[in-house]
This record gives structure tokens, sequence and C-alpha cells, in this order.
């Protein structure tokens, strides 16, 4: 006879191949320093600044925005593109969750979605930072460009992606796949979004390190409330 407590804790198929990728401690404790110096360097209008400036200058050189490389490059950029993601993890979720009868993957992506969409907008809309597009680098109400949420959201959910793979037992190449797009997928969104000039070096910087806190926090939450709360109402259930 199955406990409740078996029965109520996620069907595995397979064995993890590789690690949730949960980052440690120290690694979103470096995500926020980061944030919070390059915030205060960029309101100072201090060295970073001035580096972005000048990347941006080089990059404008470049032209790509008006030649043939701007649609390849565009589409790169889509690896961390909020409909692409959610089209994926769409699929991914839903399966798991009709094949392991439990709404924990659904509930872990919601979540995420909520927190990056409150905390990238505050970021943008508190610091009013404009895109590289506009003639120089400047905070008012109508700038949204700081941090990029393409980064950030390619960070946090290719990164809650490839913990649904692990955690729910997927194939292994399905957790390698995963793994894979939790690691190229950021690098590839923040090089394309700089290349074409619509985000300025520090954008991409602090969206990835606003994208490792978040997914620390998710992991956090998860374990202290989420898990939980499914396990206990699963033994309810078999009760």
């Amino acid at each position: 006879m199955t406990s409740p407590s078996a029965a109520a804790a996620p069907a595995r198929r397979g064995a993890a191949v590789i690690g949730t990728g949960r980052p440690p401690w120290w690694a979103v404790l470096l995500g926020v320093v980061v944030t919070v110096l390059v915030t205060v360097d960029l309101l100072a209008r201090g060295a970073l600044e001035r580096m972005d400036l000048a990347v941006s200058e080089i990059v404008s050189d470049w032209g790509l925005r008006d030649s043939v490389a701007y649609w390849p490059v565009w589409v790169l950029t889509q690896a961390g593109g909020r409909v692409t993601i959610l089209v994926v993890l769409a699929g991914l979720v839903g399966w798991i969750a009709w094949k392991r009868r439990s709404p924990l993957p659904v509930v872990r992506v919601l979540l995420a979605l909520v927190l990056l969409s409150a905390v990238v907008y505050a970021f943008k809309y508190g610091t009013g930072r404009t895109a590289p597009a506009y003639p120089g680098s400047f905070f008012h109400r109508d700038g949204a460009s700081y941090p990029s949420g393409h980064v950030a959201n390619a960070v946090l959910m290719w990164g809650v992606a490839r913990w649904q793979a692990v955690d729910f037992g997927l194939p292994d190449r399905a957790q390698r796949a995963f793994w894979v797009l939790s690691v190229i997928g950021p690098v590839v969104t923040g090089v394309a979004m700089v290349a074409l000039d619509f985000h300025w070096v520090t954008d991409a910087l602090v969206g990835a390190a606003v994208g490792v806190v978040l997914l620390g926090v998710v992991h956090a939450l998860d374990a202290v409330v989420l898990s939980r709360f499914v396990r206990a109402r699963g033994r309810r259930t078999a009760a």
C-alpha cells in the first residue's frame, strides 16, 4: 500500500543527470550587489554610463539595424522573448502537470512571471532610463530601458524550465537541452540586444543579475511554501 506522503510526492521517470540550477546564496547576494552598485553609478552619471555610451557608439557604427544581418540577429534576441519562452514552458509544464497530476510546475511558472513583471517594471519605470536609440542616456518618465527584461526573462524562465525538467525526471536529453538553454539563452539574448543597439551593456548586465536573484527567490519560496503546500494538500486528498 502506497503511503500518503509517497503519493503526494512528484512521480519521477528518470534520475537527475544535472543539477536543478538553484543559485547558491553567494550568487544571489552578488546579483543584489551588482544591481545596487550599477544602479547607483548610473544615477550618478558615473564611469559605467560613459562605458555604455562608448560601446553604443561603436555598435551604431556597425549599422546592423540597417543591414541584412538585422533579422538573423533579431531572431537571437527572442531567446529571451517572453512569448518564445512561454510557448516552450506551456508545453513543458502542461505535459508535466498532466502526466504527474501535480499543479506544482504551473504554480512555479506563474510565481516566476509575477515576480519578474513586478521587479523588472518597477526598475524600468522607477529609473526611467532611455534606450540607445534615444540621443544619449537619460533618466526621465519616458525611458524604460533599464534593466533588460529580455535578459532577466531568459535567466529566470529558462532556469525554471531546467529546474522542472530535472525535478520531474524528464529524459536525459531533455534535461541537458534545458541546461543548455538556461546557460546559452541569456548570453545570446544579451549580446544580440547590445549588438542591435536595443540596450546598453549595463541594461543586459543588471538584467542578468536580477534574473539570478529572482531565480533564487523562486527556489526559496518553493522550498518554504509551494512544495510543502502541494504535498500537504496531497496528503489531505489521500486521507
